[in-house]
């Protein structure tokens, strides 16, 4: 194994001069990638009607193609799901990425050409290795195996001629894994691909915990209750007991600062290291490339054309998009992609800003649709992530989850934030957790600090101190274990909070 170590680092590590050159020419290269996804679509049912042929510039790709959304491209992903070809992509669509996010009560189900799989969604996974082998020279990850925590894979229902498939885009991917990566991995496909998660955890600490696991790929949240039950299982105090070549967490979907006191309680060792990605349904975007710091560099080479709407724009009209020419450092921006599966001038839902423009390096701040902005303070994920995790380490809190939206101005009382928040470890001392939250956010966001200012539009922030499993019993109840799902964090109206509030046990002072 260790021969195969060192072969397959330096093969992965080969990676690293093209990484370097997009790097480099961050321009040249976008501009080329779209010429060519123009080129190659202009006879699809999507570019006859926006006339790819004729399109010369990306000033005029921009007038002549309008933003799009889930429900805009929703007429041609409905005639692929049927089974027709050649609408938005020139290959053939077989698979689907079901998102968790909901449109008008429907699921969103995205497009997955094999293009999409093996020059983005592959791609990206073969450069995480790239990079961290790069970065930690002396790894032995590949003397063991990665253990992916991935959703659920069904037939597709739509018609039953289509010999098309749709799962979470983990799923989807695991399912099309060369045979070589598949020797790689664990648990087998039928257990990672069983869709009721409960029994899937249960199988999965009973079958990994037997194999000699190197890193670990998924969701906080589930890698956290996945560990729990097998150090429940096998006794052991930590994960590293269990698998003591464990090296890498590869994490992504949601802000990693509020679970990191946990996976190092869990995962105690020096040794252990932490690698974040972007990567969605329609994508893989991002992976942080540098030691010590979770910025990630924007991949430009995957089959993929960025553009950016400043945030303040996103519910124009026509909101006027930019290119990477023009970003700034600093700024919060909607993600603008048109891809080689056919999504063309998408907005995916979430928010970014760019630490560094020289490379092109990136933070999610957030999602378009999550966000309290009730009062005109523009509260943003990103926000509320670092006040969390301030308050925490201020009263030596755990988190486990939590969620908060507006509670509105009533006949003599003022409107505020309204939070519940799961504690794996409750603060010292609750009141003062409050007060911690509140000033963090008042010096990370100055919206939220002019309307707080004497209390004058905005009241102390109410929070909800919940008892251990509120969140999972209430995801459960709607439906949403595993996969991809999330607890969303933030909402500009009541409806997760009333939905949650009753459930409550609250801890008392």
């Amino acid at each position: 194994m260790e021969i195969i170590n060192s072969i397959l680092s330096w093969v992965f590590k080969k990676r690293i001069h093209d990484i370097d050159l997009f790097m480099k020419y961050p321009n040249e290269v976008q501009h080329e990638l779209f010429t060519d996804l123009l080129y190659r679509a202009k006879d699809t049912v999507f570019g006859r009607d926006f006339c790819f042929r004729d399109i010369k510039s990306v000033e005029e790709y921009r007038s002549r193609v309008p933003v799009s959304k889930y429900e805009d491209l929703y007429p041609y992903i409905q005639r692929l799901l049927r089974g027709e070809q050649q609408i938005l992509w020139p290959s053939d669509i077989r698979w689907f990425a079901k998102s968790s996010g909901t449109t008008n009560a429907r699921s969103k189900f995205i497009p997955v050409s094999q293009e999409a799989m093996d020059d983005c969604h592959f791609k990206g996974g073969k450069d995480l290795y790239a990079i961290y082998a790069n970065n930690n020279p002396e790894t032995r990850i590949f003397t063991g195996k990665s253990l992916a925590i991935g959703g659920s894979q069904q037939i597709n229902q739509f018609d039953e001629n289509a010999s098309s498939f749709y799962g979470d885009v983990s799923a989807v991917l695991m399912k099309n894994l060369p045979f070589y990566a598949q020797w790689y991995r664990t648990p087998s496909l039928e257990i990672a691909l069983m869709s009721e998660w409960e029994s899937k955890i249960e199988k999965m600490a009973y079958s990994t915990m037997q194999e000699n696991v190197t890193h670990i790929l998924g969701v906080p949240t589930w890698t956290i209750v996945l560990i729990q039950r097998i150090l429940e299982i096998t006794g052991k105090s930590h994960i590293h007991e269990v698998w003591p070549d464990l090296e890498l967490f590869v994490h992504g979907a949601v802000a990693f600062d509020p679970y990191e006191a946990v996976f190092k309680n869990l995962a105690p060792s020096t040794e252990m290291n932490y690698l974040e990605t972007y990567n969605a349904s329609e994508g893989f975007f991002g992976i942080q490339d540098q030691v010590g710091s979770r910025d990630m560099l924007l991949m430009l080479d995957y089959g993929i054309f960025y553009e950016f709407i400043p945030l303040e724009n996103i519910n124009d009209e026509h909101p006027n998009a930019i290119g990477l020419n023009d970003v700034e450092v600093g700024r919060n921006y909607a993600l603008l992609i048109s891809t080689n599966a056919g999504l063309w001038r998408y907005m995916i839902g979430d928010t970014i800003k760019f630490t560094s423009i020289s490379p092109y390096r990136i933070r999610i701040t957030g999602r378009t649709k999550h966000f309290i902005n009730a009062f005109g303070e523009e509260l943003i994920i990103e926000n509320a992530d670092q006040a969390i995790k301030y308050a925490c380490d201020k009263t030596h809190a755990v988190i486990e989850d939590y969620t908060a939206g507006p509670y509105y101005i009533e006949k003599g009382k003022k409107g505020g934030h309204e939070w519940i928040i799961e504690f794996r470890q409750v603060p010292d001392n609750q009141q003062a957790f409050i007060e911690l939250l509140d000033k963090k956010l008042r010096d990370l966001n100055s919206d939220y600090d002019a309307k707080r200012y004497k209390n004058l539009a905005l009241d102390m922030p109410k929070v909800h101190f919940a008892r251990t499993g509120t969140f999972y019993d209430w995801m459960k109840r709607r439906g949403k274990l595993g996969g991809q799902n999330k607890v969303p964090r933030l909402s500009n109206n009541r409806v997760f909070l009333d939905e949650i509030l009753p459930m409550l046990e609250v801890f008392q002072s």
